[in-house]
């Protein structure tokens, strides 16, 4: 009788563990630019943006020429979102993305700060005077 009740202890403690996992998987949707660690994490830009780096010419000449820069000099891709800065866990084709505002569907891992992305598009360009 005790193992019995043991078995159902032991079955009901893996299937908590079974959803509490798949809980936190669900599938969100991210929105910001594609940047990299360098910028946006302020090793080398106060600002957290390319600008800085664009007028002083040091990096590149635009937002994805200056991120493609610091990406070769040792940093990762991520997503900024304002001050959010998400780390991207796939970051095979994103210099495709570079500067970009994109959409990204994924599953966050909140205490990495990290994204798994599973998809990417970019966000459509908005006509002069719409906001």
């Amino acid at each position: 009788m005790r193992s019995f009740k043991t078995k159902i202890v032991v079955t009901l403690l893996m299937l908590g563990t079974v959803a509490l996992a798949g809980a936190g998987s669900a599938k969100a949707h991210f929105r910001g630019e594609i940047s990299d660690t360098q910028c946006a994490m302020k090793v080398h830009s106060l600002e957290r943006s390319h600008a800085e780096m664009i007028a002083k010419s040091t990096l590149g000449t635009d937002a994805a020429s200056c991120a493609k820069a610091c990406v070769k000099r040792g940093g990762e891709w991520v997503l900024r979102s304002g001050e959010v800065v998400y780390r991207l866990k796939n970051q095979e084709g994103m210099e495709n993305f570079a500067g970009q505002k994109v959409d990204i569907t994924g599953t966050q891992d909140s205490q990495a700060g990290m994204i798994d992305n599973i998809s990417i598009e970019t966000q459509p360009e908005k006509p002069a005077g719409h906001r």
